[in-house]
């Protein structure tokens, strides 16, 4: 009888051969190499494996990881991954997308990819500009936000990827950050091992055209103070303050005294969670990182495919007789 062996892989398994052309000090690199030793612990063999993103220069992605991959078109990296994960149920499907490519152009391809709950794990890549076109203002820029594009300041209000996501009905939203590889690989396991779509929005620095814009909760001199870290089961506090749920209120508040709020990711409704997420604002003074909701629902492609074989348990006949049946179906004319 023969031995099942364990798949034995390394995170030098999975650099490719390909140079990683990103600005030297982007904050995409340690997200790279945060994936590339996570990856490993599932244990799926690299042609198992498939990274599909849109454009942008989180979108090279897959040209970096040694596995299957497809750099798509702008905005569209959700629906290309949703027909891969629903005729694919084999594969362990990625999204890597960025707060222009996902948020701008491919808007409404994100949300629906989040309310069907399609199989698969989108990464947003979240640096508050456009990096690729050479610096200007994304969905996510902050008001007022002087660039290339907007020189006396953007007039537009801020996306708020988290509460979009979770406007979504998304199944599990989570935060973290790019620079602190701890916390993101417990993120990123934690999304791997959901059923369905999982949502983690990374905040990314670009060093050359937006630096610096997230120092505030990465500056060990000042991040305890701003950083709001949800761990499930524990009281949320930020230094000295906490996060209570004022009587009276319908949302969550940040303040001296009272009783803390204890984190529970798994409340089904989503109030909870987009509670939470609104606590973020473009200053950063409060800003949670972790994960903000993880429910359980049927995904997209097992009712697909359920439906499919509930379709082939009630055929009977040849396949021509069943196409036949099908073309001949419903409201049918004669032409003389």
């Amino acid at each position: 009888m023969a031995e099942t062996v364990a798949l034995q892989l390394t995170a030098k398994d999975f650099k490719s051969d390909q140079e990683v052309r990103w600005c030297p000090g982007c904050g995409d690199y340690s997200i790279l190499a945060a994936m590339q030793r996570f990856m490993p612990e599932l244990g799926i063999p690299r042609e198992k494996i498939v990274f599909v993103s849109g454009i942008g220069c989180s979108s090279r992605f897959p040209y970096y990881m040694n596995t299957y991959g497809m750099h798509s078109i702008h905005g569209r990296a959700p629906a290309i991954a949703t027909g891969l994960s629903t005729s694919r149920p084999d594969l362990n499907v990625w999204v890597v997308t960025g707060d222009g490519d996902a948020l701008s152009i491919g808007g409404n391809h994100l949300i629906h990819a989040l309310r069907r709950n399609v199989n698969l794990k989108i990464l947003l890549f979240n640096n508050r500009i456009y990096g690729l076109t050479k610096g200007q203002y994304s969905p996510t820029s902050e008001l007022g936000k002087i660039t290339k594009s907007t020189p006396t300041g953007s007039a537009d209000t801020p996306f708020n990827p988290l509460s979009l996501a979770l406007g979504a009905e998304a199944t599990f939203v989570a935060r973290t950050i790019d620079s602190d590889a701890k916390h993101l690989q417990s993120v990123l396991r934690a999304a791997a091992e959901h059923r369905g779509s999982a949502f983690v929005e990374i905040y990314q620095n670009c060093n050359i055209f937006n630096d610096g814009a997230f120092d505030l909760i990465k500056d060990p001199s000042t991040r305890e103070a701003h950083l709001i870290r949800l761990e499930q089961g524990q009281p949320i506090t930020v230094g000295n303050l906490n996060v209570v749920h004022p009587e009276g209120s319908f949302g969550l508040k940040v303040q001296e005294g009272g009783t803390p709020i204890v984190h529970d990711a798994t409340v089904d409704d989503p109030a909870y969670a987009f509670a939470l997420s609104r606590l973020s604002g473009s200053d950063l003074n409060t800003t949670p990182i972790g994960v903000f909701r993880n429910v359980q629902r049927p995904s997209y492609d097992e009712i697909v495919r359920k439906q499919v074989l509930d379709a082939q348990a009630q055929a009977t006949g040849a396949p021509e007789e069943m196409l036949g049946d099908l073309l001949n179906s419903g409201d049918t004319w004669t032409i003389l």
